[in-house]
């Protein structure tokens, strides 16, 4: 005859086994991704805004404005690029993110 408690224990493991601990490891790399996307969009809006008040810094010291007009020229161009290199930056974290929640941990 079937014992029910080993039964039910038997098919609470199973299910933890194969459903609720990838779940939860699932979860922690979502939760640690999300963080890690946040944490780097933070530092890219901070390290903006100080290139920003540098070059209003500079716009202030200005002779003329041929300075300012070369001033703001560079800034453009400067700030064209890091806009780039930050979306390509963050574009890479989300597909690695992606790639982290989606593969199963090696031993499982």
């Amino acid at each position: 005859m079937v014992d029910m408690n080993e039964f039910a224990n038997k098919a609470k493991d199973t299910f933890d086994e194969k459903f609720a601990d990838p779940a939860r490891k699932t979860g922690l790399k979502f939760v640690e991704g999300g963080s890690n996307l946040g944490m780097r969009m933070l530092d890219q809006a901070e390290s903006n805004t100080r290139e920003a008040f540098a070059a209003m810094r500079q716009v202030a010291e200005a002779k003329d404005l041929s300075q300012v007009m070369k001033i703001q020229g560079d800034f453009i161009r400067e700030q064209s690029n890091r806009s780039v290199t930050q979306a390509r930056e963050i574009g890479e974290l989300i597909m690695k993110f992606g790639r982290d929640v989606v593969t199963p941990e090696k031993g499982e």
